[in-house]
């Protein structure tokens, strides 16, 4: 499908504070998958009910539409990005966007119809949903797969961007877009984590950590 211009632009800041509200959004003293100490924590993990998964996926079809990437059908990584990309789907067929969506298993099976694709053939135009890229490799793997069932690879639609370099000057989702020549698109980013917190009297005493964490460890948008 080719996406329409989206139903709302302020759905970035919204997502932020729904984030915070459910605690999946945490401030203090964290430590990163690269060893960093991080004043900030994003754990997708806890987006584990049907009232949060539900929000959560409005915001991704939202996102999907606000990117004007164009995208035929929705593809769910093994094995956080399976309830992702299903429940986004739901999400894009309530605002009239109906897609096909479908799943990787990390074991091939050697009964029914076999193989280890779920849901709808690989074809056409797909878009990745994650929740967030840390190494890339669930994107290298995802692509490999799209690209072997002779589909394209759209795009990768993610739930934040930390904006923080990787082992380079690169940030993991810039690495990803320039290894694969494809759009890594977010919910929300840094950026609008820190315009949130200003906003908010109860909250803007942490942003000064997470400048500081910016200044040292970030990337330009």
């Amino acid at each position: 499908m080719d996406s329409p211009a989206p139903q709302a632009t302020d759905f970035r800041r919204q997502f932020v504070e729904f984030a915070i509200r459910i605690g999946v959004l945490r401030f203090g003293e964290f430590k990163t998958k690269a060893g960093r100490a991080s004043p900030y924590f994003f754990n997708a993990g806890l987006f584990h009910d049907g009232a949060s998964l539900g929000e959560l996926a409005r915001y991704y079809a939202q996102a999907a539409l606000a990117s004007k990437v164009p995208f035929d059908l929705l593809f769910g990584p093994a094995y956080k990005g399976i309830t992702l990309a299903s429940a986004t789907a739901v999400a894009l067929a309530q605002l009239g966007h109906n897609v096909p969506f479908s799943y990787n298993r990390k074991e091939a099976k050697d009964h029914g119809e076999g193989g280890n694709i779920v849901g709808a053939p690989l074809a056409g135009r797909v878009l990745v949903i994650d929740d967030v890229i840390s190494a890339g490799t669930s994107v290298r793997e995802s692509e490999a797969m799209i690209r072997a069932a002779g589909a394209t690879p759209a795009g990768v639609l993610i739930a934040l961007d930390r904006q923080e370099r990787g082992q380079g000057e690169l940030s993991a989702t810039q690495e990803v877009s320039r290894s694969f020549g494809i759009p890594v698109v977010a919910i929300a980013t840094l950026d609008d984590v820190l315009a949130t917190l200003r906003a908010r009297d109860d909250l803007r005493g942490q942003v000064p950590a997470i400048e500081a964490y910016r200044e040292r460890y970030g990337v330009a948008a």
